[in-house]
This record gives C-alpha cells, sequence and structure tokens, in this order.
C-alpha cells in the first residue's frame, strides 16, 4: 500500500467514532468507504463492498489528506441562500404593508426595486414572492365588478320600473 494510503492508529480512531456519533446517510457512506480503506482493503474492495466507483474511493482519501474528517463528514449542501434575515425584510416590506393597509395598491415592481436596491444585485420576480409568502402577505387583486352584481338589463329595467312608480 501506497504511503498516502496508510493511516495511524489515531486516525481510524477518529473515523470510527465520526461514525459513531454521525447522523447524516450520505456522510455515513463516505465514513464507512474511508474506514475500510483505512483498514487496508484495496480500492477495488471498497468499492465492490460499497458500490461505489474505485476512483471515487481515491477522491476520498485524498479529500481526507487535504482537508480533514470535516470534508468527509460535513453536509456538502448549503440553504438558506437568502439575502438577508428575516427581520431586514420586514424593514423593507414595513412601507409597503402600512400602505397595503390604508387600502392603497402596492405592486411588486415596488417591493422588487426596494429590494434590489438594498441587496445591491438584481434579484427575479419569484424571489419577491417567496419573501412576500414568507411574510404572510397573499396576492389580492380590486375585481372590476362585483360577482353578484346585476346585468345591465335588468338594471334598465329597474330604472324603468322606479319611473312608472313615482308617477
Amino acid at each position: 500500500m501506497g504511503k498516502k494510503y496508510q493511516f495511524q492508529e489515531e486516525e481510524i480512531e477518529a473515523i470510527e467514532q465520526a461514525r459513531q456519533v454521525n447522523k447524516d446517510k450520505r456522510a455515513e457512506q463516505r465514513l464507512k468507504e474511508l474506514e475500510l480503506r483505512a483498514k487496508g482493503s484495496s480500492a477495488k474492495g471498497v468499492s465492490q463492498a460499497t458500490g461505489f466507483c474505485a476512483a471515487y474511493v481515491s477522491q476520498l482519501v485524498r479529500k481526507y489528506r487535504k482537508y480533514g474528517l470535516k470534508a468527509i463528514s460535513g453536509n456538502h449542501y448549503g440553504g438558506n441562500h437568502r439575502n438577508m434575515s428575516e427581520e431586514e425584510e420586514a424593514k423593507i416590506l414595513e412601507p409597503f404593508k402600512s400602505r397595503a393597509e390604508k387600502g392603497e395598491l402596492v405592486e411588486i415592481a415596488e417591493i422588487a426595486q426596494a429590494y434590489q436596491a438594498a441587496v445591491n444585485h438584481p434579484v427575479s420576480g419569484g424571489q419577491i414572492y417567496c419573501v412576500l409568502k414568507r411574510h404572510g402577505w397573499r396576492k389580492v387583486m380590486p375585481r372590476s365588478k362585483h360577482p353578484q352584481k346585476a346585468s345591465e338589463e335588468v338594471i334598465e329595467t329597474s330604472k324603468k320600473l322606479k319611473k312608472i312608480f313615482k308617477n
């Protein structure tokens, strides 16, 4: 076995301990591969045991040597890539909220402009809708006519009837 694939006893113990406290399924697979390789299995043997490619096993060892155990056991996926906190978003939405409560129309374009000015880069309309949803806003549009409004014909008839009963 090459020198870069030889592990010290402390390293093997650290990998085993990391497997015991780990709760992530994907990280568990990586740690298992690393442990098998550290205990002397060949890359082909590890790949047959775990179902991963032998080249991936070598990549894991290289990553472990370069960055340590956190690179193997950590979560590689981000999340919550928001531009600002909810409190900061609420500050931006506050003037629009007061206008909406007064009954004024508030357009998404205005909110998007204020949001983009705060983060200093363009954002999509979808992101603005997500911000509004997170703060409990909903889309309310004024309707052009009342749904139970009488037809024009009925209105004209009632006007004629009013004239008849007045005389």
